[in-house]
């Protein structure tokens, strides 16, 4: 059995394959795990460049997070965001939002901390049988957003080619920005409402917990399409525009730009995964219902849990 993917989605879907004793290999063609749970270091510090934070409201995924916190992993962050809209500034109370110190990815490499993950592995094609890279398998479980997906499916695998082809996707770009103090008014993190440039920005030292003057930006799907070619040209409009929402002087002293063509699904099928007659899964946030981070957790564990049914059948 074959999970192509080390995001939570990917890694959620070996966990249950193993507890349920099939032999399972996770194979990530990126160097580490995490998917868009990304996290990157500067001067030794990380920053969380794709998912800003995580929700829970699923008894399991509580679980989940419960583990992780008891770990040192993972804590509760905030409830309240700021908005910015055409009417200034307002406080916005939401649901308890969860952080990372050691950043996102750290909860992913906890949860596949003893699985077979390799990585630095591109898988090339799967084909009917299912055959991964001319190597049959019993099941391929694909754990990555559909465009990425119909990469390797061969046509001739119709059902996942039709799923994947009915998937829709949006890019963003992140910008980690660190200034030579917090000069800023306090805040956790921001909603910004109808802007060229912005959506979320968020106070990544109060995320962090260690007031670094660090800020995270993610940037709307229109400004980012343009770019995705070359997306450190983005920098200085990504910075600009943030200085310019929180009445920043300083120019910030680093500006990293990564880029995200499939950030996040304009719509999510009915179901928490695929699995067809083929042998072939598919899972992530494009499944379930609202994209976040429990979503993919959840599709990934319910699509190892019918797997695991059918191959110890």
């Amino acid at each position: 059995m074959v999970v192509v993917g080390a995001g939570i989605a990917g890694v959620a879907c070996a966990v249950e394959l193993t507890r349920a004793g099939v032999p399972v290999e996770i194979r990530e063609r990126g160097r580490v795990a995490g998917g868009r749970m990304a996290s990157k270091r500067f001067d030794g510090r990380p920053a969380d460049l794709g998912a800003a934070y995580f929700t829970v409201d699923d008894p399991d995924f509580a679980e989940v997070a419960g583990e992780w916190r008891t770990a040192g992993l993972a804590r509760e962050w905030t409830d309240t965001f700021v908005a910015y809209d055409r009417q200034g500034r307002r406080e916005r109370p939401g649901p308890m939002r969860w952080a990372a110190p050691g950043g996102l990815r750290s909860l992913v490499e906890h949860l596949a901390r003893d699985l077979p993950l390799t990585v630095d592995r591109l898988v090339l094609g799967v084909e009917p049988g299912p055959v991964v890279d001319g190597r049959p398998c019993a099941a391929v479980a694909l754990a990555m957003p559909g465009p990425q997906a119909a990469l390797l499916l061969d046509p001739a695998l119709a059902e996942a080619t039709r799923a994947v082809q009915d998937q829709q996707w949006t890019a963003a770009l992140t910008g980690v920005l660190r200034f030579p103090g917090r000069r800023w008014a306090d805040f956790r993190g921001a909603f910004v409402n109808d802007h060229p440039v912005l959506a979320v920005v968020c106070d990544d030292g109060d995320r962090r917990g260690d007031a670094a003057p660090v800020l995270v930006a993610h940037t709307t799907p229109e400004f980012a399409a343009p770019h995705l070619a070359q997306p450190s040209a983005a920098g200085p409009a990504i910075e600009e525009a943030v200085r310019d929402l929180l009445g920043l002087a300083q120019p910030a002293e680093l500006v990293h730009v990564h880029r995200w063509t499939y950030a996040k699904p304009a719509s999510t099928a009915e179901g928490t995964f695929h699995l067809d007659a083929d042998g072939i899964g598919l899972a992530g946030d494009a499944f379930g219902g609202k994209p976040r981070v429990q979503t993919a957790w959840r599709s990934g564990r319910d699509l190892g849990r019918a797997l695991a049914a059918r191959l110890t059948a």
